[in-house]
């Protein structure tokens, strides 16, 4: 770029400039006709702050804690597969540059780094797994074990992918992992799809995932899975009160308020507009997060005034993996960081404990006369 980026549409103007057509559409895309990608971004934007004044905010404390383990902010990094596709350095890079801003990394099973690499590559970082429940339950196993070993601190479990969603770009690309790459936390040929199979009409990805993810999964599997490991476990994908509840039944030590990025069911509702009925619903039992639509600061301020405990960044993070690598990534974090102070600093907010509901707003539309 001729001018460095200030905000997370630079980011984002410069990979689609220079990332390989289905590789941007790959990561930019959400399901059918995005109805809720956007309005996974446009929510917020009804969100009105009402801020505090004189609260003296000379000295701003970010920190918080996130299933145990202190982080220098409440922004966090998604789980986004297989980054080698944005840079080469991929998902060390992006761990590298979490610990340099002191936060916390969620790794795709789907990452083209493994496991261990990713944790020799960037120790000292704090590391969280997502995970899919597998037809072959002992590939599961061997992850969680494998996470465990190498000092990953929780699992993120995905609930809302007993199937992939359609991806309208990711169907006309014919999208597939590139013969260079492979999805590196499997040994097999059948747990990788490369550019050899024959797809049809589909992407490789959702074949792959027809192919080796359980549709059969059940509330059952998250009692199995706390049977496996001591590790925190989050259930990622939540975006109904009752089924809140019935995370918090089970014993899972979190919630990611989450609709996958909006790539699966099209037309559910965006992420900020459920949360504050699953904050209700857990009762302060569970650590709550969300992910989804966080591209400012003031995102950040508006989901932790509704009961975020923390957000979880993705696709910002992948543009800015995209433009320099680990650089990029220290860049885009220390942008959201800096916004995120600023709003707390204007709100009257000299900690995140002083955020709470009475700072945002729902907008009122009012009806035009005819």
């Amino acid at each position: 770029m001729s001018e460095r980026p200030i905000c997370i549409a630079d980011f984002e103007k410069y990979a689609k400039k220079f990332l390989q057509k289905s590789v941007y559409d790959y990561y930019k895309s959400g399901a059918d006709d995005q109805q809720t990608l956007a309005e996974n971004v446009a929510a917020f934007s009804r969100l009105r702050l009402y801020p505090r004044m004189l609260k003296n905010v000379s000295t701003l404390d970010l920190s918080t804690c996130v299933l145990g383990e202190k982080i220098s902010m409440p922004i966090c990094i998604a789980a986004t597969a297989m980054q080698c596709m944005a840079h080469a350095d991929g998902e060390i890079a992006t761990a590298r540059a979490c610990r340099s801003a002191g936060t916390g990394m969620m790794l795709s099973s789907w990452s083209t780094t493994s496991i261990e690499d990713v944790a020799q590559g960037a120790p000292k970082t704090i590391l969280w797994l997502q995970l899919y429940i597998y037809k072959d339950r002992e590939v599961t196993r061997s992850l969680v074990h494998r996470a465990e070993k190498a000092g990953f601190k929780g699992i993120f479990v995905t609930v809302d992918t007993p199937y992939l969603g359609k991806r309208l770009d990711d169907v006309r690309n014919k999208f597939r992992l590139s013969p260079y790459l492979r999805m590196k936390n499997f040994e097999t040929n059948d747990l990788a799809f490369s550019s050899e199979k024959g797809y049809g009409e589909n992407s490789g990805l959702s074949v792959y995932v027809a192919e080796a993810i359980d549709p059969s999964i059940s509330w059952d599997d998250l009692k199995w899975l706390r049977g496996l490991t001591s590790l925190p476990i989050v259930a990622k994908g939540i975006l109904r009160a009752d089924d809140a509840r019935e995370a918090v039944k089970l014993g899972v030590h979190g919630i990611l308020v989450s609709n996958h990025g909006a790539r699966q069911l099209d037309g559910v509702p965006a992420t900020i507009e459920v949360l504050p009925e699953i904050i209700d619903a857990v009762e302060g039992k569970i650590e709550v997060f969300l992910d989804g639509g966080i591209r400012k600061g003031t995102d950040v301020l508006k989901a932790l005034a509704l009961g975020a405990k923390a957000v979880f960044v993705g696709r910002p993070v992948i543009w800015g993996l995209a433009y320099q690598g680990e650089d990029g990534v220290k860049e885009v974090l220390q942008i959201l960081k800096e916004e995120f102070k600023l709003s707390m600093a204007l709100s009257g907010c000299p900690s995140v404990e002083a955020i709470d509901r009475t700072l945002v707003r729902r907008v009122q539309w009012k009806a035009s006369k005819m």
